[in-house]
């Protein structure tokens, strides 16, 4: 495809070439030449079609198209033959004419071939995969990516963007995909694999025809979704035609393969069991093989819609020597329990099943009778024998079990009628040890409403039935009333008696008598035939609803009582001061006494919200017992039940108390001062260890103590107990504090809160240890020191030592921290500080005395010396 270049001197300018006659004659022939090659390639390529019938064909296609036509552009765009173009077009623009159209014509298919290689390319790989890739691969991703792509070049290109190019090479796409079904469902090799293997491959080319539609229709969608304007609108009959005939043989093939596993897997083991004769199972083999035989060696493409008749024929031929067998084996196979209809009964249902397979054997046979040749023939003759047998060993099944089922109705119907309608049992596997466990269930057996049921359907079969039978039939909505209204009134009792304590059901003891009574008489008097059951369950629906009421009230009542003690349980008496920056904290004194202050403001509050329990207790005395006295004996049990609640939450109230003083203790947060003082020679704090541990001890008694204002009730009330004088006129108050003193729970609190100050109180000793270095300056008998020095005289550097030492000690002392925080104790380090430094002073200023004095007494004797002299 090479293009000749004109042998004359090109060199000069255009305008010169275009004047010189031999030169553009020269290149006149030239363009010529070209224009007949460019036009026969054209004219080549656009006649070329695609090699084969899938879509990659389509695409080498268009890339020779764009290699050959690649060729001519890109000499084209030499400078020597653009130099020729513009001479002749200088020369004479009429003969460049006819060669520039060519010229565009060549420039516009190379863009198309070039454009439509280019988008095309992107399928190639789907393409490829479609062909060789793994089953699950291509049905999952494959076609989904493909379609994809089919759908973004739709939106892209400028080529296939039309219907006459699309349609096209979807069909090619769609051969493709039968292409590979044909290759993966190959009736040469099928019917030689195992069954499973053969089902598997049938389901993987069914399932690739399912998903190259399904894609196609999710992709059109996602072309309407994609704003283009240009939706696909192709021939769906047309593109899908094949495809969709090809999933039906799939399906045909795969009930081929689901009918032979069946024969193999139900009939014949069931022979193994019966017989031992091998001879039987071999010719059972035989036989189907006989029936699958034709499938092996067809002589056409079942994939074909043309030979659609053909293959009709084959699987009816199928179907007709299959059903016999499938027939029989069903109904051997199933006997003792037989497949139902929904809704059915067993015994009416067996009956109609047992039917419908008759049935099935009987259109079989009919079609045999149209057939003359088929029925006349050995395999016809053998399949009628069959039929007959079975018919009668299914004739045989329903008659045994329509009279089974007669006669256990009629003797077990009126056994039924005479059940009570309700039984006694306990709401757990343990003996009913309270009354809250004893549960009343329905006592209606299921065989009732089985019968009523078996009844309808027998009857629908025109079967006899028992009179009997048919009146419970007939009273089938009534019986399902009572069955209703019963189980929703046996849910409201159990649901009420959950809702009780046992407090509560001792207090209500009377009202829930009163409903066992009437419940009683459903377990014991009333039975199914009894005409009083509409009557009873009114009753009862009557009585649990006023002891429901009952209930609610006792509960939001009790809701009240709950939220005083929950107030008494979470009330704080610990409230400690709290010292802003730069305040100075208490002193031990004062933060105790403060804790103590606090505490008796809430005491008040506390006793005014324990004081108003025994009103609501009255308020349910007034609704239970129709009293307000405090103290009606119906309620004895219950008022005890409040009481030994109150116990738990004052209780809980100093146990909680307790627990948040101890964490207070332990917690890095000082509350209180105390100072750390010199106090007879020895370093102690103020208050002492001791006075501290005592302030600890009698403020958790005083938290104990507050429940000595919570006042005990009187035996059988919930009224408070009046003081009590004794013989020797003490006045006795009987309350809360000598129960809740003794739990051990506040006890080991107590103790730990003890052990954790003393432990506390220990360090802060250990800590002021390091001050003892200075002990001598306190401890020194400081006259006999002083005089050892005026006895002995000493020079001066040895005064000038002392001094430096105990001017050092009061220089020290400033530099040490005055505050030490641990726990929940300050220290405060200052007094002793100033008492240390006054000690150093006052050392200072005894030993500048005596060196003063010492000093005088050498003056003077030099000065009497002097005189003397």
């Amino acid at each position: 495809l090479k293009l000749e270049m004109p042998t004359v001197n090109l060199d000069r300018e255009v305008t010169i070439l275009a004047t010189v006659p031999v030169v553009v004659q020269s290149l006149k022939s030239c363009a010529v030449t070209w224009q007949k090659l460019i036009s026969r390639v054209l004219e080549e390529q656009l006649k070329k079609v695609p090699e084969g019938n899938g879509a990659l064909a389509e695409i080498d296609l268009w890339r020779e198209k764009y290699a050959a036509l690649s060729a001519l552009t890109e000499q084209i765009k030499l400078p020597e033959l653009q130099k020729v173009l513009e001479i002749l077009q200088e020369a004479e623009p009429e003969f460049t004419g006819d060669l520039q159209i060519l010229l565009s014509d060549l420039k516009k298919h190379h863009m198309e071939a070039r454009d439509s290689a280019k988008f095309l390319s992107t399928l190639e790989r789907h393409l490829k995969n479609l062909s060789t890739g793994t089953g699950v691969d291509v049905i999952s991703n494959t076609i989904p990516s493909l379609l994809n792509g089919l759908r973004l070049v739709w939106i892209m290109s400028r080529c296939y963007n039309k219907d006459e190019r699309m349609v096209p090479f979807l069909e090619r796409i769609s051969w493709d995909v039968s292409a590979r079904v044909r290759r993966v469902v190959d009736l040469q090799t099928l019917f030689k694999q195992d069954i499973a293997a053969a089902k598997k491959k049938i389901t993987e080319g069914k399932n690739t025809l399912e998903q190259w539609k399904k894609s196609y229709f999710t992709t059109c969608l996602h072309v309407e979704e994609s704003g283009s304007k240009r939706y696909w609108k192709f021939d769906v009959k047309h593109l899908f035609e094949k495809t969709d005939y090809m999933v039906l043989i799939c399906q045909d093939l795969y009930d081929i393969f689901q009918v032979t596993e069946e024969l193999y897997n139900v009939f014949i083991p069931e022979l193994t069991t019966v017989t031992e004769n091998p001879k039987a199972i071999d010719e059972l083999r035989r036989e189907v093989n006989i029936i699958i035989s034709p499938m092996e060696e067809l002589t056409f493409d079942p994939f074909s819609t043309e030979t659609a008749r053909d293959w009709a024929f084959v699987m009816e031929e199928f179907r007709e020597d299959v059903v016999v067998e499938i027939v029989k084996q069903i109904f051997v196979q199933n006997l003792k329990d037989p497949p139902r209809y929904k809704n059915h009964p067993p015994v009416a249902g067996a009956i109609s099943w047992s039917r419908s397979l008759s049935q099935r054997l009987q259109h079989t046979i009919e079609r045999f009778q149209e057939e003359e040749e088929l029925l006349a023939s050995e395999r016809g003759k053998e399949v009628k024998q069959m039929y007959l047998q079975v018919v009668k060993k299914m004739e045989e099944y329903e008659v045994q079990k329509y009279h089974q089922w007669r006669e256990r109705t009629e003797h077990m119907l009126p056994l039924l009628l005479k059940d009570t309608l309700l039984t006694v049992t306990s709401a757990t596997e343990e003996p009913v040890t309270t009354k809250k466990g004893v549960c009343f269930t329905l006592n209606f057996s299921p065989e009732i409403p089985e019968i009523i049921i078996e009844t309808k359907y027998m009857e629908q079969l025109g079967l006899s039935v028992p009179e009997m039978a048919r009146y419970m039939a007939l009273q089938e909505d009534k019986y399902l009333r009572y069955t209703s209204k019963l189980k929703a009134m046996l849910d409201r009792y159990h649901k009420l008696m959950e809702m009780m304590n046992e407090a509560e059901i001792k207090l209500l003891d009377h009202y829930v008598q009163e409903l066992w009574r009437i419940l009683k008489s459903g377990h014991k008097r009333l039975t199914w035939k009894s005409v009083g059951i509409g009557e009873f369950i009114l009753q009862c629906t009557q009585t649990i609803g006023n002891l429901e009421l009952l209930v609610h009230q006792i509960h939001n009542i009790s809701e009240d009582i709950n939220s005083k003690l929950q107030s008494i349980e979470s009330t704080n008496l610990f409230k400690f001061p709290h010292s802003k920056n730069g305040d100075k904290h208490l002193g031990a004194k004062e933060f105790f006494d403060y804790i103590k202050c606090e505490q008796e403001k809430e005491v008040e509050q506390l006793v005014r919200k324990y004081s108003a329990i025994p009103q609501f207790l009255i308020e349910v005395e007034r609704r239970v017992a129709s009293t307000n006295s405090g103290k009606s004996p119906t309620l004895a049990s219950y008022y005890a039940y409040w009481e030994n609640r109150i116990y738990q939450a004052l209780t809980q109230l100093i146990v909680k108390n307790l627990q948040v003083f101890n964490a207070t203790v332990l917690a890095n947060v000082p509350l209180l001062q105390i100072e750390v003082v010199l106090s007879a020679s020895e370093i102690t704090l103020q208050p002492n260890a001791s006075e501290i541990e005592k302030m600890t001890v009698q403020s958790i008694q005083d938290c104990v103590e507050v429940t000595k204002h919570f006042l005990r009730w009187m035996h059988g009330t919930c009224i408070e107990c009046p003081p009590q004088h004794t013989k020797a006129d003490e006045v006795v108050t009987f309350s809360f504090y000598s129960d809740v003193s003794q739990s051990p729970l506040i006890i080991e609190q107590a103790l730990l809160i003890t052990q954790n100050v003393n432990e506390l109180l220990a360090s802060l000793s250990k800590y002021l240890n390091q001050w003892k270095r200075y002990d001598l300056l306190w401890k020194s008998d400081r006259e006999a020191v002083l005089d050892r020095l005026a006895a002995e005289k000493p020079a001066c550097v040895i005064f000038d030592e002392q001094l430096q030492f105990y001017m050092k000690v009061a220089q020290e002392v400033t530099q040490q921290p005055l505050i030490k925080d641990e726990q929940f104790i300050r220290l405060q380090l200052a007094p002793l500080a100033s008492a240390v430094q006054e000690n150093a002073k006052s050392w200072v200023m005894s030993l500048g005395k005596l060196l003063n004095n010492l000093v005088r007494e050498e003056l003077f004797s030099l000065q009497d010396e002097i005189h003397v002299g």
